[in-house]
C-alpha cells in the first residue's frame, strides 16, 4: 500500500489560513515528531513568498533560515508551496524570482516544491516548474478550482503540464469543496487523457465529502492524497489525517501518534478557530462561494447567523464569488444588514443637547475598571448610553442601550425582560417579531436609522452612515445626532494588531475623526484606537 500511495500532510500551510500562519513552538515540535512517527511521505510546511505587509506567521514564509532553525526528523520529504501568482505577479523575471525565493534543493532541508496555479495561470506556470526542476527538486502543480471544468479543459491543461517533462505530480484541487464522487472520477479520468504522471488530490469538506472524495479519487488511480490533522485548512478544512489513516487497510502508516497529537492540541485548537463543515460552507459550496467567504464571515463575531444566511443568499445570486473579494462581501453584508431604506424618527436629534456622553462598550477594561467608572458617573453625571445589553455595569447607571444588529437584538432577547431604560436601534432592520420582543418585555424603542456605506461615516437627522455593522459606530452616530457636548468612551480596548475587526474600528475612528464638528472622542480607559486617550481617574475640573 505505502508504495502506491502518498500522502502529504500539509497542515502548517493550509491550517495556516485560520492562525495566520503563527503556531506555537510546542505544537510545531509535537507535530513534526508525529507525523514522522506516522511514517506520513510527504509534510509540506508553509507557503514561500515574498515579504507581505502586515504580521503574518513563520509558515506563511516559510525561510530556509527558518527551516533550519527546526528540527525536522528523519523520515518524511519536507515540501513547500508556492502561488503561481505570486512569481508571476512580482516585478522581477520568472527565472529570478525563483531564484530569489529557492536556493538549490542540495543547500535546503526541502525537497518538494509544490506550485498552486488557477486554470488561467497554468500555461504561465511552464517556466517556474522548469527553474525549480533545475535547482534539484520535485515539482507538483495544483491546478486549484478543479471542478465544474470541462473535460476538454482538464485534458488540455493536462497535455500541456505532460509537454514541460519537469513536473512529478499533477494535482487537481476541489477549492471551493462542492465536488462529489462523480466529479472526482471524471476529472481523475480527464487529466489521464494525457498525463503521464502521478496525480494528486487536495480536498475541502464544505459539503462533508473531503475523505470520501480522497478515497474515490485513490480507487480511480490518484496516487498523492493531501491530508491535514482534525481537516485544519482554509474554510471548512480538508480531509482529516487521523481519520485517513485509520481507514486505510496498511500496515506502512501508524495512525497512533496522529491520534495523540489530535488530543492534546488540535482539539482545543479547533474548539478556538472553527474549522470544520457547517451548513454556511455547505450552501457557499453549493452555490461555487469561495469559502473565504463564509469563513470570514462565521469567525467574526461581528456578524450574527442572520446576516451569515442572508448575505449567503446575496452572494449566491452574484457572479464571481469562486474568487474571494472583500468588498463584495462588505456589499453583501450590508445588503443583508440593511433589508430596508435607512428610515428613522426625530427621536434623537437633539435629544442630549448641552450634555456629556459616555458610551461603555464590553472590552475587558470595562471590568477591570468598573468601580471606577461607576465613581465616574456619579461625579460627572454624563448621559450613560451601553453598546448592546449584555454590559457589566448595573442598569442602575444606564440611559440608554444602542443595538445596531438585528441577531445580536434576538441573541441576547433573554436580556430584554429586564430592562427598564430605553433602547436606540434602527427599527427598520428588525422584522415584526423582533419588534414584538420589545413589545412584550415592554421596552421603549427610540428609532433611528443605520446604513452600511463602504467609505462613508456621515450623520443625518434620522439616520447615520458608517463603513462597517458596528454598533459602536452606530453608537457614535446617535450621540452626534443628540448634538452631546462631549463624547466619552470607555471598554473599546482593541483587537490584535493582525484582527480584521482592528482594522474596521480604526477605520471607523479615523473616519469619525474627519467629521466637521466641534467634540472629538474621548477614551477614558486603555485603548489602541486613534483617539484622544484621556483617564478615568483624571479629578473633575
Amino acid at each position: 500500500m505505502k508504495n502506491s500511495i502518498k500522502i502529504l500532510d500539509c497542515t502548517l500551510r493550509d491550517g495556516g489560513y485560520y492562525n495566520n500562519w503563527d503556531f506555537d513552538f510546542e505544537v510545531i515540535e509535537s507535530y513534526l515528531k508525529s507525523v514522522a512517527e506516522a511514517n506520513i511521505d510527504f509534510v509540506e510546511l508553509g507557503l514561500r513568498n515574498f515579504s507581505q505587509a502586515g504580521f503574518h506567521g513563520a509558515f506563511a514564509y516559510t525561510t530556509e533560515e527558518y527551516i533550519n532553525s527546526l528540527a525536522l526528523p528523519d523520515g518524511p520529504t519536507y515540501g513547500v508551496m508556492v502561488d503561481a501568482k505570486t512569481i508571476l505577479g512580482s516585478e522581477l523575471s520568472i527565472f529570478d524570482a525563483v531564484d530569489r525565493l529557492f536556493v538549490d534543493a542540495k543547500l535546503s532541508k526541502i525537497g518538494l516544491v509544490r506550485i498552486a496555479a488557477h486554470f488561467h495561470e497554468v500555461k504561465a506556470s511552464e517556466n517556474i516548474a522548469r527553474k525549480l526542476k533545475e535547482k534539484g527538486y520535485l515539482v507538483g502543480l495544483n491546478m486549484m478550482q478543479a471542478g465544474g471544468k470541462s473535460t476538454e479543459i482538464i485534458s488540455e491543461m493536462a497535455s500541456c503540464v505532460n509537454s514541460w517533462e519537469c513536473v512529478d505530480a499533477l494535482y487537481f484541487a476541489d477549492s471551493l469543496g462542492n465536488m462529489d464522487f462523480e466529479e472526482v472520477v471524471r476529472i481523475t479520468s480527464a487529466i489521464k487523457q494525457s498525463w503521464l504522471g502521478d496525480i494528486g488530490i487536495h480536498t475541502h469538506n464544505n459539503m462533508g465529502k473531503a475523505l470520501n472524495n480522497t478515497l474515490a479519487a485513490k480507487d480511480s488511480g490518484v496516487t498523492w492524497l493531501d491530508v491535514t490533522i482534525t481537516g485544519m485548512g482554509r474554510g471548512a478544512g480538508n480531509a482529516q489525517t487521523e481519520t485517513l489513516l485509520a481507514t486505510l487497510d496498511s500496515d506502512s502508516y501508524k495512525p497512533e501518534p496522529i491520534y495523540d497529537l489530535v488530543i492534546r492540541y488540535f482539539e482545543d485548537m479547533q474548539k478556538e478557530y472553527g474549522w470544520g463543515a457547517s451548513l454556511p460552507y455547505f450552501l457557499g459550496a453549493k452555490a461555487d462561494i469561495h469559502p473565504t467567504y463564509i469563513q470570514t464571515l462565521i469567525s467574526s463575531e461581528v456578524y450574527g447567523k442572520d446576516e451569515v444566511i442572508d448575505a449567503i443568499k446575496y452572494l449566491s445570486k452574484v457572479e464571481g464569488t469562486s474568487s474571494y473579494n472583500s468588498e463584495l462581501l462588505t456589499t453583501a453584508i450590508s445588503f443583508s444588514g440593511s433589508k430596508n431604506n435607512p428610515t428613522g424618527s426625530s427621536d434623537i436629534e437633539g435629544l442630549l443637547k448641552e450634555r456629556e456622553v459616555l458610551i461603555i462598550a464590553s472590552g475587558p477594561s470595562t471590568q477591570r475598571y468598573l468601580k471606577d467608572i461607576e465613581a465616574y458617573i456619579r461625579n460627572h453625571n454624563p448621559v450613560v448610553i451601553a453598546v448592546n445589553v449584555s454590559i457589566p455595569l448595573s442598569e442602575d447607571f444606564i440611559d440608554y442601550y444602542c443595538v445596531s444588529h438585528n441577531s445580536k437584538f434576538v441573541s441576547q432577547s433573554k436580556f430584554y425582560s429586564s430592562l427598564s431604560k430605553p433602547i436606540i436601534a434602527p427599527l427598520h432592520r428588525f422584522s415584526e417579531s423582533e419588534k414584538n420582543v420589545m413589545e412584550g418585555h415592554g421596552v421603549k424603542a427610540l428609532d433611528f436609522g443605520f446604513e452600511v456605506v463602504p467609505a462613508i461615516f456621515s450623520v443625518q437627522p434620522t439616520y447615520c452612515q458608517a463603513p462597517y455593522d458596528v454598533t459602536f459606530a452606530y453608537a457614535l452616530g446617535v450621540a452626534t445626532c443628540a448634538n452631546a457636548a462631549a463624547i466619552k468612551v470607555v471598554g473599546i480596548d482593541g483587537y490584535p494588531s493582525n484582527d480584521p475587526r482592528q482594522l474596521e474600528m480604526i477605520e471607523i475612528c479615523n473616519m469619525y475623526n474627519g467629521l466637521a464638528r466641534e467634540n472629538e472622542i474621548i477614551a477614558l480607559t486603555p485603548t489602541t484606537y486613534p483617539i484622544t486617550q484621556m483617564s478615568i481617574f483624571s479629578p473633575k475640573k
